[in-house]
C-alpha cells in the first residue's frame, strides 16, 4: 500500500541538530554520515493524545544502537524528549502523528568512511508528520517471500536499529514488482525472519507463535504483543518457523509502529484466514490497551 502525500505536512517544522526549521529548509550537510554511508540510527514513534507509545523503550534502543556503533556526543534522553516536545508543539500535533527520530554520526571534516573524520558530534533529527497507520488493518495485506535474506548477526546484527536499510529495501522492491504489500524475508538458514518493515506472528491450534529474534529486529510492538499474551494467559512461543508452517497457520499478522497490528491475508498466493477467533482477540486486546503504553512528555 503506497502512502499518499498529506497537504497538512507541507508546512511542518522539523528539528535538525540545534533547532526547528521549516520543512523546505530542514537539511543536513552532504558531509553528514547519513549521506556518506547510511551511518545513523533511528526510531519510529506513534503519538496519541495520551502521549508517545513506549517512548522510554524506543529511546533506550536508540541509545544502545548508537553506543554499539561508537557514536560520540549522544544527546541524553532528556534532551531528545525536549526536542520531540518542541517539534510536536510547533506543529500542534498530539494525535494521528508518526515521528521519524534519527540520530546520525554527524558531519565529517572530509568525505570518507573513517568515524574519526566525525569531529562535531552527532546530529539529532525529529521529523513529525501527520500520518495515519500505513496499512488498512481491516482488509489486511498480501505478502511475497523474497530471495533477499535478512542479515544474521555474523554479518550485521539486527539488534542495531540502523539506517542502512538496503537489505530490507531490496525485499520491498521485489514485493512491489509482484504487486504485493510487503516482502517476507527468511533468515540465512531458510526460516521465517520478518517482513521487510515489520515483525510477524502466527496463530495455530490455539497458540501464538513468533520467530526467534536471531535475524529479525526484536521490535517494541512485538514485545508489547508478547506481554499482552502473557498477561491474558494466551500461550505464546518463540520458535523457528518455516514457510510451510506459515502457509498453514490459522492466522498471521504483522506488528510495527507504522501499522500496529495488521492481518496477513495472503502469502505467496496462499490465502490466509483473517477471521480466526484467537487472532481477533489479540488484535482487539492490542487496540484496547495500546494507549496504556503511552508516555506523556
Amino acid at each position: 500500500m503506497l502512502q499518499k502525500r498529506n497537504p497538512k505536512n507541507e508546512n511542518i517544522q522539523v528539528y535538525v541538530k540545534d533547532g526547528l526549521y521549516p520543512r523546505n529548509e530542514a537539511k543536513v550537510s552532504v558531509f553528514d554520515s547519513s549521506v556518506q554511508g547510511g551511518d545513523a540510527v533511528w526510531e519510529g514513534l506513534r503519538v496519541y493524545p495520551e502521549g508517545i507509545v513506549c517512548l522510554e523503550k524506543h529511546l533506550t534502543r536508540l541509545h544502545e544502537s548508537a553506543k554499539t556503533l561508537a557514536f560520540v556526543a549522544i544527546p541524553s534522553k532528556a534532551e531528545i524528549k525536549k526536542a520531540i516536545k518542541m517539534t510536536l508543539d510547533a506543529n500542534g500535533m498530539n494525535n494521528e502523528t508518526h515521528i521519524r527520530l534519527t540520530l546520525t554520526r554527524g558531519e565529517k571534516i572530509t568525505s570518507g568512511m573513517d568515524p574519526r573524520l566525525n569531529q562535531d558530534g552527532s546530529c539529532l533529527i525529529v521529523l513529525a508528520e501527520w500520518k495515519p497507520l500505513v496499512y488498512d488493518n481491516s482488509s489486511g495485506i498480501k505478502v511475497l517471500s523474497t530471495s533477499q535474506r535478512r542479515n544474521s548477526p555474523q554479518f550485521l546484527d539486527s539488534k542495531i536499529h540502523h539506517n542502512n536499510l538496503l537489505n530490507n529495501i531490496i525485499a520491498k522492491i521485489q514485493a512491489n514488482v509482484a504487486g504485493k504489500d510487503a516482502g517476507l524475508m527468511l533468515d540465512d538458514r531458510g526460516f521465517v525472519a520478518e517482513l521487510n518493515g515489520s515483525n510477524l506472528f502466527m496463530v495455530k491450534d490455539g497458540k501464538v507463535f513468533t520467530p526467534y529474534a536471531h535475524a529479525c529486529l526484536p521490535g517494541i510492538t512485538r514485545a508489547t504483543v508478547i506481554e499482552l499474551c502473557q498477561k491474558n494467559n494466551l500461550e505464546i512461543l518463540e520458535q523457528d518457523i518455516t514457510l510451510s508452517q506459515l502457509y498453514n497457520a490459522d492466522g498471521v499478522f504483522a506488528t510495527g509502529t507504522m501499522g500496529e497490528l495488521t492481518p496477513v491475508v495472503e502469502i505467496d498466493g496462499r490465502e490466509i484466514e483473517k477471521e480466526d477467533l484467537l487472532m481477533g482477540k489479540l488484535l482487539e486486546l492490542f487496540k484496547k490497551n495500546i494507549r496504556n503504553y503511552c508516555e506523556p512528555l
